[in-house]
């Protein structure tokens, strides 16, 4: 296993969900490296989800869009940047399903100006967060790292194409780059469009909520901290070249989400509200992680009941986060 020791980390799109809890979780377990956030706070990024650290030393915020060849150079130029950390995406299903076209910008031609930088100054690594999307639908058995990428949605195909660039510089350039892919995130600073931060809330208010089709799409979830532990893992000892999968084995369909979710909140089924299904609905997604497991020695610390609970309660004692976010909408 590799053995990398950074000093500057450059994260893009640490300014959302799971940018900003990995840029804390780095803080905490690295407070030596300097991090160095570039994103360019599209509804979904929040500087509130770093303002504790907002004025340290070891922290720089930069606003800015990957896509855009003039900034990225400067960073690079005026930093040696030893690690890149790429997380900025357009990531929500339904919009790039009525608008493809941005999604396509940012997360392929967006990443592609990050490479490009790169392989220009030299960096030691180019992590590349991915999801379990890309594998598609599958109906029995797990996705292992070689499965065939059949992504059905325009957000799936940009991050499947996303990664072939990653995978072409580092065969014809040699550049080290590594590919997560991970299941579906929850946890604390999610925006509230996603399933639970969207459910929770509107709970709260005694709002229902909008469940697709049958309710029977499952994904497999995973708390975001045990997605950050899992990152620093592959940052620090992952093979140059390789994909990871990452996932907590948490398979559940929506509905059972759903009725835990109200069960927390003490609220009855009738506050859940079937809707028509979403256009090209995956119906599952299964990853097997045996990979990161057996070579770099990953496992969950949270238990998925137990972090569903702390989630809830965390929207439930940070209104003044979420409420702005969701008048805004």
């Amino acid at each position: 296993m590799a053995d990398r020791n950074f000093k500057v980390v450059l994260v893009t799109g640490g300014a959302g969900f799971i940018g900003s809890n990995f840029i804390h979780f780095m803080f905490r377990k690295y407070p030596e490296y300097k991090i160095i956030n570039l994103d360019k706070l599209t509804y979904a990024g929040n500087p509130e989800n770093l303002r504790d650290i907002e004025d340290s030393p070891n922290y720089k915020f930069i606003k800015g869009d990957i896509a855009d060849r003039k900034i990225v150079d400067e960073i690079f130029k005026s930093r040696k940047i030893d690690a890149v950390v790429n997380f900025a995406a357009e990531s929500h299903v339904d919009r790039s399903i009525e608008d493809p076209g941005i999604f396509i910008q940012t997360d392929i031609f967006g990443t592609y100006i990050l490479l490009e930088a790169v392989k220009k100054y030299g960096s030691k690594l180019f992590l590349q967060i991915s999801t379990d999307e890309v594998y598609g639908s599958i109906t029995d058995g797990s996705c292992k790292e070689d499965y065939p990428l059949m992504p059905n949605s325009p957000y799936s195909a940009s991050k499947a194409g996303a990664e072939m660039i990653v995978r072409s510089f580092f065969k014809t350039y040699d550049t080290p780059v590594i590919i997560t892919r991970t299941s579906n995130n929850f946890g604390p600073y999610q925006y509230p469009e996603k399933l639970i931060p969207l459910f929770v809330t509107n709970l709260i208010d005694n709002i229902k909520v909008p469940l697709y089709g049958d309710g029977m799409n499952v994904r497999d979830w995973i708390y975001v901290e045990d997605n950050c532990a899992a990152l620093d893992l592959v940052l620090h000892g992952g093979k140059i070249g390789e994909v990871y999968n990452i996932g907590a084995g948490n398979e559940k369909p929506n509905i059972w989400i759903t009725r835990k979710l109200l069960e927390i909140l003490g609220k009855s089924e009738d506050m859940i509200e079937p809707v028509a299904d979403r256009l090209g609905h995956d119906r599952r997604y299964s990853v097997y992680c045996s990979k990161i497991i057996k070579e770099l020695g990953w496992n969950t610390r949270y238990k998925f009941e137990e972090a569903l609970e702390k989630t809830v309660h965390w929207y439930m004692n940070n209104e003044n986060w979420w409420r702005p976010l969701k008048r805004s909408k």
